[in-house]
Parts: structure tokens; sequence; C-alpha cells
């Protein structure tokens, strides 16, 4: 039976949160005098010598209106890496506690895992790069607090599995992650709609790649209310800088024009996947529900630095568990794309 009260750390429990004095601020004022401000203005423009607001509340709002979720259910970070690293620290005793990813997989919740002195138990996906339900069973222990999901899955592409989520939501009482940085390219459908029904779940989700907004450094994690307030908590208290919301708020006002983008990328990756498929250097193209295309090639290193040579840079997954002689190619524009495919017609082994 999931019990959040039993999941938190207890020293997150009885933590006293940092009170900003825009926390401790309500209502309107012409004057401010409150929070140690350089009152004369700044360089840049005036109403940058002011703090942001520590909530971010005019970006959740459209958030909400946009997601259809509530406000209270919204936490927003600097990069989805924040809400990872805050989730380790909330619910994970360093040196006891433990969580399962499974590889190949974001690497960041590894890198958050050891920053925080937390455990991991890694279960490799399957072949098929699908869940392995009974090794993550198996692997399930009392100090098991997070499970990491991401779907549609980096490096690989595809989406897991939803009947597999839903039987490790149902059956796990920690709390089950599910990143869906590429859900806006993804045929499955979000999790978002699902909040209600699973108190043990979370939803991230990040402005970087539909949103084409990655420099401003923006994720989303959804939750329940419980769960963000924990979050809101242990946050450091202006996380979010001023530029950044206003910028935000300005590009979820283009819910059209991300529509349309995001249309077109998924055209452009067809293409790629055909155009990459044509090739005699191509052993297998993966598919995909990212904005990128995992490939297997005949000689991945050597391909890699010759594109590397012609200005041209993908990412080397061939390291990587299951991912052995792969590349990982984002897809670009047609012009960038069909460069690409010149490129890898022209390498000679």
């Amino acid at each position: 039976m999931f019990n959040l009260d039993k999941l938190v750390r207890p020293n997150i429990k009885s933590l006293k949160a940092y009170s900003s004095a825009r926390d401790e601020f309500k209502g309107d004022a012409h004057v401010f005098l409150d929070a140690n401000e350089n009152s004369l203005g700044s360089p840049l423009i005036k109403w940058y010598n002011r703090y942001p607001d520590p909530l971010q509340l005019k970006v959740k709002e459209k958030i909400s209106t946009i997601k259809k979720i509530g406000i209270d259910q919204i936490f927003l970070g600097n990069g989805s890496d924040e809400p990872i690293d805050l989730l380790f620290r909330i619910f994970c005793e360093p040196g006891i506690d433990e969580v399962i990813i499974c590889p190949p997989t974001y690497g960041m919740y590894e890198v958050s895992a050891n920053i925080n002195n937390i455990h991991l138990n890694r279960v490799p996906l399957t072949r098929s790069f699908q869940l392995d339900m009974p090794s993550i069973e198996e692997a399930i222990n009392p100090n098991t607090k997070i499970i990491w999901i991401c779907s549609p899955n980096n490096p690989t592409g595809n989406s897991i599995d939803r009947e597999d989520i839903e039987m490790i939501i149902n059956n796990f009482d920690g709390i089950v992650v599910i990143d869906e940085a590429y859900i806006n390219f993804a045929r499955q459908k979000s999790f978002l709609p699902d909040l209600g029904d699973y108190q043990n779940l979370v939803v991230l989700q990040t402005l970087s790649k539909a949103w084409g907004l990655a420099a401003l450094r923006m994720g989303m994690a959804f939750a329940s209310t419980e769960i963000v307030s924990y979050l809101n908590k242990v946050k450091p208290p202006y996380n979010i800088s001023e530029p950044v919301q206003e910028l935000a708020l300005k590009a979820l006002g283009e819910v059209g024009q991300v529509n349309d983008m995001i249309k077109v990328i998924v055209e452009l990756r067809g293409e790629l996947e055909q155009a990459l498929r044509n090739l005699q250097i191509v052993k297998k193209v993966y598919p995909s529900d990212a904005n990128f295309v995992l490939t297997e090639v005949t000689a991945a290193k050597d391909i890699y630095n010759y594109l590397v040579s012609k200005g041209i840079v993908v990412r080397d997954r061939s390291n990587v568990v299951l991912c052995e002689g792969c590349l990982r190619l984002t897809v670009g524009t047609q012009k960038e794309n069909e460069s690409l495919i010149q490129a890898l017609k022209t390498f000679q082994s």
C-alpha cells in the first residue's frame, strides 16, 4: 500500500523551508523594501533588479490551461535535471535507499544517484528495448524508493509498453517517475491524465524539445499536490529567473506554432528513417517516437569521426549497453538531414 508519509526522509518532513521575501508577501504593492534589492534599477532593464516570482505562478497558470493540470500539481525546475535531483533528496536516504533504472536510459538518473550517494539497481531493457518485468520485480526490495522510466526512451527512441508501466505503478509502493521529455513526438499518449489515479506517480516533461526552448532550461514535474509541496519545500527560493519566466510565458502563448513544428519534425523523421534504410552502411534503423533516430551502422566510431570531419556532429552511443554499433541522430532541418545523408553516402571504411 502506497504511503507517501513513510517514503519521505524524516529530515525533509521536519525541514523548515527557506522563506523568501516574495513568499511572505501576498497582494498588491508599489513600494518594495523587503528583499534587499538594488532600488535604483540595473544596467540592463529596470525591473530586473527585482527577484522573480519564486513559484512562477503566471507560467504555471498557462501550463495548467495547456496541460489541464491543477497549478498545485505543477513544479517548474531548472531543466528536468533539477526535479530529478530533488526527488532523490526527498525520498532517498543516502547510503541506505536504492532506486531502479533501466539502461540504456537518460544518464542523469545515474549521475544524480551517485551525487546523492544512492545505490543504483540497473535492470537493463530487453533486446526489444522494453521493460524486463520479472527482473524489475526481483530487483525491488524494502529499500527501493524510486523506479525511473524514460518513455519515449533516450537513447533508443521507442515508447515503453503502457501496460507494463501501469503494472509497475499499481504494484510498487514507492515513487514511479515517467520521464516524458519526448512525448510530443510520440504515438503513445501521456500519463498526465492519470495523475489523479496514481498518488505515487511523477511525470516529467520539458520545454527543451518540442517547444524548442533548450537554452531556457525549464523542466516540468507533475505530481500530487503533496509531492509538489515537497519539491517546492526543498528547491532553492528563486530557481527560475525572471527572463526565463518571461520568455517561457511568451512561448506558451504559441501552442499552434509548436503543434505545427511537431508535425514537421515527425514528417522529417520519417523521411530521415527512409533515407537511412537505403544506405549500405546502415544495418538497422530503430523505430522512433522521439525527435531522433537510433541507427546501427557498420563502423560507428569511424563514421562518427568522419561526420565530425565534415562538420556534422551526431551522438556516438556505441559504448552504451544494448546500443553497440549505434549512432543517435537528431532530426534536423531538411537541409541538415540532406547534408547528413550525403556525408554518409561518401563514407568509405
